[in-house]
């Protein structure tokens, strides 16, 4: 049995480091990241969303030496696009753009080189996990640290995944790898708990199945929940085109100029994101696909209720909220194939559904005392 496995204090302390350096190199990654997303934009010309139809809309940036195409100089000229049309789905079907590099050779390297770091903490990161399953040789997700770190990591192996199959995901290294260290920062100050061994309910073979299908469905749910997010973003920045609107001319008072670069920074960040119907659909492409994995999760863990407690199910506020989030994310999935449902009306839906995921974490695990309460904080 696990418990007579006393914890291996050294390799504690190795994962402990690890983690750490994880959040170090994730550190180098988020300024890269930044940097991708504010410098890569000092080109002589930035395009925006790859010409939304086939209108082009041009944004001239300042910057020393800049061929303006006016003999103004220096001010940042966002063309009215001619033409928007609208898709089936109820967003407007514009070509995707360049992501977040923004076209430009200089913000392809930093982007380039903050996938490298992020690619780099991620293995760091898998050994910190890894050492603390040595430290105990159980599975590493017996308390809310252990879930935590092992969350995170999957949810940038799977960015890594999509990277490597060639998918145009780059725009969410930025949100992710912000996440990634709001969510270690937290495991390391708040749910850390010493290597230990389980308690006996949870010393069982379905450690494995029901917990890692849960960690793997909630992280590719997270990566959903970005392009969701930033999908309603993007939405109301074509809409705002499609009127006509742009950031005009710098105006002279202080105040109103700090508006109108507050309005070219949003530019120039939204025109850099995938087309909005391309957002549109690939979350719900990510939802779908991780869907019947979350079927699974709650299946196996009535599963483990009976062969644990003697039942299948018994309304604990675990099981509860787990079938919650269930019922929203089929909710979700139903009225995105609905006509009705598409576009905006269906994104609120989604991040309901993972609002529902990260309560049935964080509350139901702190707040809430039930049968599952191994939260170890």
């Amino acid at each position: 049995m696990n418990l007579a496995v006393a914890a291996n204090e050294n390799m504690a302390h190795i994962s402990n480091v690890l983690i750490y350096s994880a959040m170090a190199v994730y550190t180098l990654a988020f300024i890269a990241h930044i940097a991708e997303w504010v410098l890569g934009s000092r080109s002589r010309v930035g395009r925006t969303a790859a010409a939304l139809t086939d209108a082009t809309a041009a944004l001239v940036q300042d910057s020393p030496g800049a061929n303006t195409g006016s003999t103004g100089g220096g001010t940042a000229v966002l063309e009215r696009p001619k033409v928007v049309t609208r898709s089936a789905a109820g967003t407007r079907d514009v070509p995707d753009g360049p992501g977040a590099a923004g076209g430009t050779e200089q913000g392809d390297l930093y982007g380039r080189f903050a996938v490298s770091l992020t690619v780099l903490a991620l293995l760091v990161h898998a050994g910190g996990v890894v050492a603390r399953a040595l430290s105990v040789e159980r599975a590493p997700w017996g308390n809310m640290y252990e879930f935590s770190t092992t969350f995170s990591m999957v949810a940038v192996g799977a960015y890594a995944i999509l990277l490597a199959l060639k998918k145009n995901v780059r725009w969410i290294g930025l949100p992710l790898v912000t996440t990634v260290l709001l969510d270690l920062g937290l495991a390391v100050t708040v749910l850390y708990t010493a290597s230990d061994q389980l308690v006996p309910a949870l010393d069982s073979y379905w450690l494995y199945i029901h917990v890692s299908c849960a960690i793997i469905s909630g992280a590719v749910f997270y990566l959903g929940a970005v392009g969701t997010l930033l999908y309603l973003f993007r939405d109301s920045y074509e809409a705002k085109l499609a009127t006509g609107w742009a950031p005009g001319p710098r105006p002279a008072t202080s105040f109103k100029r700090l508006r109108w670069r507050l309005a070219r920074a949003n530019a120039s960040v939204m025109y850099r994101l995938p087309a909005a119907a391309s957002l549109d659909k690939f979350s719900y492409r990510i939802n779908a696909v991780i869907f019947p994995l979350w079927t699974f999760t709650i299946i196996a863990g009535a599963i483990w209720a009976e062969a644990a407690w003697g039942r299948y199910w018994g309304w604990d506020p675990k099981e509860v909220w787990s079938f919650i989030t269930w019922v929203a994310y089929a909710c979700y999935l139903h009225a995105r194939a609905t006509a009705g449902w598409k576009g905006r009306k269906a994104a609120y839906l989604a991040l309901i559904a993972f609002a529902c995921f990260l309560f049935n974490y964080y509350g139901v695990n702190i707040f809430i005392t039930g049968k599952h309460s191994y939260a170890g904080v």
